[in-house]
């Protein structure tokens, strides 16, 4: 396992720390939060130590979500949800805490709200110039690697 020794979630997945875990194979490792949104919200973790998905091969990027897909629908079955948000934070303005890549699956029901993102996160609206310039830099930057930040008025 290549870990970064400071971090929660290589110790958690090399055993260091305990936790509840619900699923491990020699890539993955499931647990549930310590702080969950409900009963059942587990954390997928690849055991390999990556900061952002950004830093994952296609290949680790697909074994991870494969496994959290699996998983996800023990979660489902297991806490008899309604429904389950699949949550993948990068990076601390999205809300990272842990900085090791983790996935979310959170059960949700409908007497619990909101249950959407939409509901989280306030809607903004923006001019079609924006968005075509947007929709432009993202095109533009698809496949590349740049260390260039373009700043939006948003």
């Amino acid at each position: 396992m290549n870990e970064d020794n400071g971090c929660l979630f290589c110790k958690i997945a090399s055993g260091e720390i305990p936790s509840k875990k619900v699923y491990e194979d020699e890539k993955v490792f499931a647990f549930l939060d310590i702080n969950p949104r409900n009963p059942g919200h587990t954390l997928v973790i690849p055991k390999k130590h990556f900061t952002t998905i950004s830093d994952m091969s296609e290949e680790e990027y697909g074994e991870l979500f494969s496994r959290a897909k699996y998983v996800a629908n023990g979660v489902q079955k297991g806490t008899k949800s309604d429904g389950l948000s699949v949550v993948q934070s990068n990076g601390k303005a999205a809300g990272q805490v842990v900085t090791h890549v983790h996935v979310h699956l959170i059960p949700r029901y409908m007497s619990e709200g909101p249950v959407s993102l939409e509901g989280v996160l306030s809607v903004k609206k923006f001019p079609d110039e924006t968005l075509d310039s947007v929709a432009s830099s993202i095109k533009g930057s698809i496949g590349k690697s740049s260390e260039k930040k373009e700043e939006y008025d948003f």
